[in-house]
């Protein structure tokens, strides 16, 4: 299956499956923010959130995404909103037997993020996933976050294609 988010694509054939939660005809339930795909792998289900202020359409760019970036407000209000709800989704789905990996995929082609800022924005973001009051959540429904970039989404999901559309 090749599902596309705005201006990236991905194939996700190697899947055991894959879908994009906010396909035409599907709807969420109320309040609930989902990740743009869920792929389901044989050991392990992974929720894979896109973030493009490099896409090419003026219109869909990201104004000030760096400073969300580099604050917590991408992390607290849009990146673990978003893991927890569709976990919970795939939970109440009975969709939860594999270990959850969640994948925030930027297009950084027009950023100016250091591989450090990166590395730390992950270590940041999996924190969060797992400590979001002043407790740790006594379960850990998150195993691990990944943050990649278009060239390292290459070698950590070789076997998953991906493409930016406008470059085609």
């Amino acid at each position: 299956m090749i599902l596309s988010e705005r201006d990236i694509q991905i194939d996700f054939q190697s899947a055991s499956s894959a879908r994009k939660f906010d396909e035409k005809g599907f709807k969420s339930p109320q309040g609930m923010k989902l990740v743009d795909f869920v792929v389901y792998e044989r050991n392990r289900t992974l929720l894979i959130e896109v973030k493009d202020p490099s896409n090419p359409n003026p219109k869909a760019r990201q104004d000030g995404f760096e400073e969300e970036f580099r604050s917590n407000t991408l992390i607290a209000q849009e990146l673990v909103p978003k893991a927890r709800d569709s976990y919970t989704f795939e939970h109440l789905m009975a969709r939860d037997a594999k270990p959850f990996i969640f994948v925030v995929l930027i297009g950084t082609e027009k950023l100016t993020l250091t591989t450090a800022e990166i590395v730390e924005f992950k270590d940041r973001l999996l924190a969060r996933l797992r400590k979001e009051t002043n407790v740790e959540w006594a379960h850990q429904y998150v195993k691990d976050c990944v943050v990649v970039n278009i060239e390292t989404w290459k070698s950590n999901f070789p076997d998953y294609p991906i493409d930016r559309l406008s470059a085609s």
